[in-house]
């Protein structure tokens, strides 16, 4: 069974690659590449830091809570774990490498781990923007198969890692939340703001 999805994989992989556009062969490079999104996340720590009130705090919180537990286990515990190469540094025969390797390991993809991580978050304090937080994760860690850095899997597992670890942050925060104010303490309410 294993052996089929690995098969199923580098075959989706490989199709993508023989089929690429040469418009997104200058975007995706783009996208993919975290130096180009220093600025984007810098102003979204500095607004929900400043402006946004004490449920841009609590939010930011969490925030920088799952996405450095998220980082830390894909790449301390799951990657290894997993021991999946990454495309980039198999002979394989169609892909088009568009950017550097990247590390060995693959699996999970830290990018769509760490991007679904923060849409589930954003997404709970800030429901108007769900579609763009998932839209905009979505497009990055099919980013990262196109460039040839992972297999769809490995950006799969990433999506519902991160998903399952800023879910668990958030259970943990209500249960907090609910406690706090069964004993009355104000900090943790932000509906006012």
């Amino acid at each position: 069974m294993i052996k089929f999805l690995g098969n199923i994989d580098r075959g989706l992989l490989v199709w993508l690659h023989e089929n690429h556009i040469p418009t997104l062969n200058q975007v995706m490079p783009f996208i993919t590449d975290v130096d180009n999104w220093i600025l984007p996340i810098l102003f979204l720590i500095l607004y929900l830091g400043f402006f946004e009130g004490k449920k841009g705090k609590i939010a930011l919180c969490l925030l920088i809570i799952s996405l450095s537990m998220n980082d830390s286990i894909c790449a301390q515990i799951l990657k290894p774990f997993f021991d999946r190469v990454r495309p980039s540094h198999m002979s394989i025969e169609g892909l088009n490498l568009l950017v550097s390797k990247g590390g060995k390991w693959g699996m999970p993809s830290n990018h769509a781990s760490n991007m679904f991580c923060l849409a589930v978050i954003l997404s709970y304090f800030y429901g108007r923007l769900k579609i763009i937080l998932f839209l905009l994760a979505t497009v990055i860690a099919i980013s990262r198969v196109y460039v040839g850095v992972h297999y769809p899997g490995d950006v799969i597992i990433g999506a519902l890692v991160g998903y399952i670890i800023s879910w668990a942050v958030i259970t943990l925060w209500v249960i907090i939340k609910m406690r706090e104010l069964k004993r009355r303490q104000t900090w943790v309410w932000y509906e006012s703001d």
